[in-house]
């Protein structure tokens, strides 16, 4: 497994698992598939419902706390300095840990401006032990140069839907101004019409790959770090060989050049809901 450090020297996979959508129950089942395959980086949020499921994959894996790298978040609603403090707790409770290696606000939700004094929370947990990095998600380039000026933590990373058809160049060049890693959410469309583009499946083709397989190579190799879902058995396995092969600059760049600024998802300054 490749691992990044970010910029406080903490390790994490490039490839993790995600488990948006996922049921409780199932998510036991997907993230002790996904610690079997290999991965040791798994991604959950209080509003996905699924955190004692995952905390209890992680308990029956039996293996040891500190070769994973568990990442939770705190949801709107739990915005605010205190109200996230407390959130905190709820997730760890519900995972059985005594800490997560990330701590992410899920959305900005600015018609709130709440997200500096959640921001200064995370800051509070971080500095006391119980998270080992912060950082945020769906931020643009304007709420995040507004936690750069008011806060003192520089977020580990900005995670963002990111897909060969949203490639968020813009973004990306800016964190990396700044030394804040993006991570990919829907790195794959949620199995959209990415997965039957031409340029990427003649690419597979060529490397006797899945085109999931190239689009998450893609992204590896653009220095994102990616945490696909999938709660099928032979999926998760597939999503994680993309070690043994990789794609030359050309292929990156017509990759690249797929982007269309095409959403799944909602616009961070119009997703306001709690």
């Amino acid at each position: 497994m490749e691992k990044i450090s970010l910029h406080n020297g903490v390790k994490m996979p490039q490839l993790g698992f995600g488990v948006w959508q996922v049921e409780e129950k199932e998510a036991v089942t997907a993230v002790k598939k996904a610690l079997e395959t290999g991965y040791r980086s798994i991604d959950t949020a209080a509003i996905y419902k699924n955190e004692r499921g995952v905390g209890k994959a992680i308990k029956e894996s039996g293996l040891p706390r500190e070769e994973l790298f568990i990442t939770t978040k705190v949801w709107n609603s739990d915005q605010g300095y205190e109200r996230t403090l407390l959130a905190l707790e709820e997730s760890l409770d519900k995972l059985e840990l005594d800490y997560v290696d990330l701590y992410l606000i899920h959305w900005p939700t600015p018609e709130f401006d709440e997200y500096v004094d959640t921001y200064k929370a995370l800051e509070k947990l971080y500095h006391k032990g119980k998270v080992k990095a912060i950082g945020v998600c769906n931020f643009d380039i304007e709420h995040l140069r507004r936690l750069l000026d008011e806060c003192d933590v520089l977020p580990a990373l900005n995670q963002v839907e990111c897909h060969a058809y949203l490639a968020q160049h813009e973004l990306k060049d800016f964190c990396k101004q700044q030394g804040i890693y993006v991570e990919a959410w829907s790195p794959l469309m949620q199995g959209g019409e990415v997965l039957k583009d031409d340029v990427i499946r003649k690419i597979a083709q060529k490397h006797g790959k899945t085109p999931a397989q190239v689009i998450i190579r893609w992204h590896l190799q653009n220095d994102t770090i990616v945490i696909p879902k999938s709660v099928t058995p032979s999926r998760i396995e597939e999503n994680f060989q993309v070690f043994d092969f990789e794609l030359n600059t050309n292929e990156i760049n017509e990759m690249n050049s797929l982007d269309r600024n095409e959403r799944k998802g909602p616009l961070p300054s119009e997703m306001n809901i709690r």
